[in-house]
């Protein structure tokens, strides 16, 4: 009978329409072409170096898509038990036919050349939107992103913020951020009328979000102009700043951020705790890892400044989630949001799922985003998070607490769909 009913209720939230809240998607190339592009995601790359192969022989300048895929197929064979290779499977089982229970030398090139064919399909995009049941898809948009050539009611802005908080002294930057806004950037005031020309853009474009990932030793806080004129004038000019000077413009421009977020009532996603280049060594984007020194006490005085705005956060490890939940049980404004990245295995999910579920108000939990690069990952993923929800949602509601099948169902639309919707202002 738990067998059953878990599958009872999987089966209903598998047909759920979602609106996906969190993806790296370039609206213009959303969909794979070949299986390079589903096998070059990170995970399959990082975990193919990891268990043993070269850097040199997964990055080899010049390459063909299936040079590539042949290459990664050699080291499938180690990383058959991961989470990740049955994401892979899922996908070709599910788009492209596939049957075997391996991708092996023996069926690879067969593989690849009937996928590039149905990839081929004018309507490949649809097929794949259609078959997953997204209706919406969030962006991840850089700050001068144009915004063009695409359809912003099914794939929705998302103004990210990284480089221009953590990345103002670059020249580089400012000069994307004056091409961008017409602004040249000279001291605070100029800064704020930049972000406050981004947010209009945005925003005339759909936007629905601000997002930012952080790292473990920031600590927002309000910096007076006082203290950043010269810092930014500083810049203007060419100097260097300080580790701790470069701090504090940092926080100058996220405090600035935040404001603008609650004048466009923009949810602020905060994705807190990642730690950049901690593996030099590694793969393309396989070189980031999270510790343990993060904590949400950094961002009290954030939380309380901003009542208003929403922040979704996402974090990384079985700790700072415990320290989530209770922010989302005492914040009115703190929303639990997905399971990101290292926390992005099922037994992860379990645990942190539970928690929340248990402890958090149900219309401020975010069951899940895919995190994806490409259009297919969303089936694999969405369906690995609504298998553990099916089951956290039976054993522990329907088995444990007495409710009826159809309001543990409810609770899981509500997860999946009704509070993105709410949150973020889509339907």
């Amino acid at each position: 009978m738990s067998d059953q009913l878990r599958e009872r209720i999987f089966q209903e939230l598998e047909s759920i329409a979602l609106v996906d809240p969190h993806t790296h998607i370039n609206p213009h190339a959303a969909a794979s072409t070949t299986l390079a592009d589903i096998m070059g995601y990170h995970y399959y790359t990082e975990l193919a170096h990891s268990a043993g192969m070269p850097r040199e022989h997964i990055e080899e300048p010049g390459i063909s898509p299936k040079e590539k895929v042949g290459r990664l197929v050699e080291g499938l064979s180690h990383l058959d038990n991961t989470i990740q290779l049955s994401w892979l499977l899922c996908i070709c089982q599910e788009f492209f036919g596939f049957e075997d229970e391996s991708i092996n030398s023996d069926n690879w090139e067969t593989l690849y050349d009937s996928s590039e064919k149905k990839m081929a399909e004018a309507d490949w995009e649809e097929q794949v939107l259609r078959h997953s049941r997204l209706d919406k898809v969030f962006l991840t948009n850089d700050f001068d992103d144009p915004l063009e050539g695409f359809d912003t009611d099914r794939y929705i802005p998302c103004l990210r913020t990284d480089d221009l908080v953590f990345h103002l002294g670059k020249a580089a930057t400012r000069e994307r951020l004056n091409k961008a806004t017409g602004i040249d950037v000279s001291d605070a005031a100029s800064v704020v009328l930049a972000c406050g020309k981004l947010f209009e853009h945005f925003v005339r474009n759909g936007a629905r979000a601000c997002a930012i990932s952080i790292p473990p030793d920031f600590a927002p806080t309000p910096v007076s102009t006082g203290t950043v004129d010269p810092l930014i004038q500083r810049l203007a000019s060419g100097d260097e700043l300080t580790g701790d000077e470069a701090a504090t413009v940092s926080r100058f421009v996220f405090w600035t951020l935040a404001e603008f977020c609650a004048e466009y009532n923009l949810p602020f996603d905060l994705m807190i705790g990642v730690n950049r280049a901690v593996y030099p060594g590694g793969v393309f984007q396989g070189q980031d890892l999270f510790d343990k020194r993060v904590s949400l006490i950094q961002y009290r005085e954030l939380f309380n400044a901003f009542p208003k705005v929403t922040f979704p956060i996402s974090v990384l490890g079985q700790t700072s989630n415990h320290e989530l939940v209770s922010y989302a049980w005492i914040f009115p404004n703190v929303v639990t949001n997905g399971h990101w990245w290292y926390s992005n295995i099922p037994t992860y999910i379990e645990q942190d799922t539970r928690s929340r579920l248990e402890a958090v108000p149900r219309n401020k939990q975010i069951g899940y985003y895919s995190d994806m690069y490409k259009l297919e990952f969303a089936l694999p993923k969405f369906r690995m998070y609504r298998r553990v929800l099916a089951s956290v949602l039976a054993t522990d509601f329907v088995q444990g607490r007495g409710w009826s099948e159809s309001r543990a169902i409810q609770f899981g639309q509500q997860l999946l769909r009704g509070n993105v919707e709410r949150i973020f202002g889509v339907n």
